[in-house]
């Protein structure tokens, strides 16, 4: 690919969690790849994690003293609001630092004063809502932003300013390589459970209460199961005692609290359940992942419900709620589509009709125009 440009300095306002910084990555290599010079500085809040991951990427990484208030009560909320100021002079400082060519906001608090910065120091910003359903920050910036990307259709009527662009959720560019080979390493059925880059001790729980259920007819399955780093212990020892009860010998189980390669484990998968973040949902498509869907209820806006039913109105994915999630439905559920392949293949076709594997490429170019 041809360098566009020879130098930019870009800033990545928000991120934090797995569904705000992977497509954050995305569209980072995705601007490397086309300018010579490319520096990029990711900008967290207090709580904001992946530092760790960013640093070890080569990015550099500053924090703001900003934390959400939806959902923190009325103390909490006015705290924040009383350090707001004082956040938007830190977030212009930090632009000034690094003499910012674009600000791009990824979702997530830290987004707001950095990106408000940005359009008062009349430097080029835009935004992406990932979720079908806007959150207030984005509501607010669209007004102000100079492109805005969206995720859904849906998005629109919601969003005021430039006409906003669907391109999708971007994904990381090692599932799209990787993720279609599919090279599996049993003749078994293999099941992904993710509960997101945290963890859902919802789905945790409800899995290990499936596992008798599904064992038994004898029937062979493979879980690859991520529990979330706080989950693990928990879920390790549920399972262990599982199995001093039951007699699921051709069930295995592989448990992981975090799952570093994920074109692996989407390349193993015959069927994934999960939560329902965009970014998640993006991959499933991309890679064609027919899914049992439980999104998360206290996500802001009920979001990811409304992700889901985007997904499940395809035919790419089934859904289950919290509140009626329990081990033996979660079993039938998986054995009804593991005894019908003809329904997986369908759902799985439906999946790919809803994938935009281009997003990040789109995105980038879109944000070279504002600074070339």
């Amino acid at each position: 690919m041809a360098k566009r440009a020879k130098k930019i300095s870009c800033i990545m306002a928000g991120g934090g969690t797995g569904g705000h910084l992977f497509p954050a990555l995305a569209v980072s290599r995705e601007l490397e790849a086309r300018v010579e010079q490319c520096s990029i500085t990711f900008v967290l809040g207090k709580r904001g994690r992946g530092e760790k991951i960013l640093r070890a990427k080569g990015f550099e990484v500053s924090r703001l003293n900003v934390e959400g208030m939806k959902g923190r009560g009325l103390g909490k909320a006015l705290a924040v609001s009383v350090r707001l100021p004082s956040t938007l002079f830190d977030s212009m400082k930090i632009i000034r630092a690094k003499k910012a060519d674009l600000v791009f906001g990824v979702g997530g608090y830290s987004a707001g004063p950095v990106c408000t910065a940005a359009k008062a120091l009349g430097v080029p910003m835009a935004i992406h809502e990932q979720n079908a359903f806007p959150g207030i920050t984005n509501r607010l910036l669209s007004r102000i932003a100079d492109k805005v990307f969206i995720s859904f259709e849906d998005s629109k009527e919601y969003l005021k300013g430039p006409e906003p662009l669907v391109v999708g959720t971007p994904i990381r560019q090692e599932l799209l390589s990787r993720g279609d080979k599919q090279t599996k390493g049993s003749k078994s059925f293999t099941l992904l459970v993710l509960g997101g880059s945290q963890g859902a001790r919802a789905i945790n729980q409800a899995m290990v209460e499936a596992v008798p259920f599904l064992g038994r007819d004898g029937r062979k399955l493979n879980v690859i199961h991520q529990t979330g780093e706080h989950d693990y212990d928990r879920v390790r020892r549920d399972y262990e005692d599982m199995k001093k009860e039951t007699a699921s010998n051709k069930i295995t189980i592989e448990l992981y609290p975090f799952i570093e390669d994920m074109a692996w484990a989407y390349g193993e998968a015959d069927l994934v359940v999960s939560r329902a973040g965009a970014s998640t949902l993006f991959e499933l498509a991309a890679l064609a992942k027919p899914s049992i869907l439980v999104p998360y209820p206290f996500a802001a806006n009920n979001h990811q419900e409304m992700n889901t039913k985007a997904m499940a109105r395809a035919g790419g994915a089934l859904l289950i709620t919290q509140k009626e999630l329990s081990g033996p439905l979660l079993a039938e559920t998986i054995a009804g589509l593991m005894n019908n392949q003809a329904r997986l293949k369908q759902m799985a076709e439906a999946a790919r009709c809803l994938a935009r594997p281009e997003a990040a490429s789109r995105i980038a170019e879109q944000l070279l125009e504002l600074v070339i």
